[in-house]
């Protein structure tokens, strides 16, 4: 596989037309996850969607290796599936925790991709990879779309620089 500016560019396109997929399947998770832990959380819209895929692909660093992921797993299939499990879920965590961005809404990325992976299922002839793909673009970017009550607020735990917080 080549990965150039070219192929960002429409694995990119690619990831933004999945919406119609992706954000049901986000606003799934968050509903489930809000009734999990008895917190409120704002459901997405494509809008916001369509922004993050934008801004995710705006950083070139971590463009060029969501896309090789997302290529991956669009094409990975293993015959008989199963002894191909291992891969499209390291794969598939990978790229959620990637999109989620740094600590810690890449752990919880990681961990909401398990969750949303169980929600997924391929239809008959897609690549084994493809339900991973759907489960790590939702985990991903439900964690860093906005609706979370703690992701709204200043961390209890931020120390400001040593000397302002001085007399």
């Amino acid at each position: 596989m080549q990965v150039t500016p070219a192929r960002v560019v429409q694995e990119r396109d690619w990831v933004r037309d999945r919406a119609d997929v992706v954000v049901p399947l986000v606003n799934d998770i968050r509903e489930r996850l809000a009734d999990q832990f008895a917190v409120p959380v704002d459901p997405i819209s494509e809008a916001q969607y369509v922004a993050a895929v934008d801004e995710l692909f705006a950083d070139g660093d971590r463009a060029v290796n969501v896309a090789a992921m997302v290529a991956i797993l669009r094409d990975l299939d293993v015959e008989g599936d199963y002894p191909g499990f291992v891969v499209d879920e390291v794969l598939g965590r990978e790229l959620a925790a990637t999109i989620a961005g740094t600590q810690p809404l890449r752990l919880l990325g990681e961990a909401t991709f398990h969750y949303a992976d169980i929600m997924t299922h391929g239809d008959d002839g897609d690549a084994a990879g493809a339900d991973d793909l759907d489960a790590a673009l939702a985990a991903g970017f439900q964690e860093v779309i906005p609706g979370w009550e703690w992701t709204e607020r200043e961390s209890p735990f931020s120390v400001p620089p040593r000397g302002e917080d001085e007399p």
